[in-house]
């Protein structure tokens, strides 16, 4: 009796602790946000206009952190099935199935809406960017195209 309890507590516990994690926070992908890498860095600077504006879904993260809390909750329940041979069986089945399940979650928690922009530069070349969904953009808006020398690019309102 006093083992059972001491599992649930343990799960629940690890359930606690491990919702953080796998819901994680979704990456910041707005067109408003730099790393620390990209700050007093020069970026090549394009003005155009919005052509087209599709919404898309961004998937989500992969980092394994969803797996890992999966697989150690998924182990700790199948540890209640059985004794002997099928509790190490269902230590494992839990593990895997806890793993998929995790991994799942993970990236569902962390998908996000996001915009494809085109934009017709002034230079009457034609630009896609993909970016998250925080910020309105219309066909006609006078928008600027900043690319960073690591490749990152984003589409931000020409306020000037």
């Amino acid at each position: 009796m006093r083992s059972t309890t001491m599992k649930s507590m343990t799960v629940g516990l690890v359930l606690a602790a491990s919702v953080p994690l796998i819901s994680g926070c979704p990456a910041n992908l707005s067109g408003n946000a730099y790393t620390r890498d990209q700050v007093r860095q020069a970026q090549h600077v394009q003005l155009g206009y919005v052509e087209n504006v599709r919404q898309v879904m961004i998937e989500g993260t992969k980092s394994g952190v969803g797996t890992v809390a999966g697989a150690a909750l998924g182990g700790l329940a199948g540890s209640n099935i059985g004794k002997g041979r099928g509790q190490v069986a269902g230590v494992i089945g839990g593990a895997v199935l806890g793993g998929l399940a995790g991994s799942a979650i993970e990236e569902s928690a962390t998908r996000q809406p996001g915009l494809e922009i085109t934009v017709r530069l002034d230079s009457g070349r034609l630009l896609a960017v993909t970016q998250a969904a925080d910020e309105s953009f219309y066909p006609g808006d006078r928008v600027r195209v900043l690319t960073s020398y690591d490749g990152v690019t984003r589409v931000v309102h020409d306020d000037y």
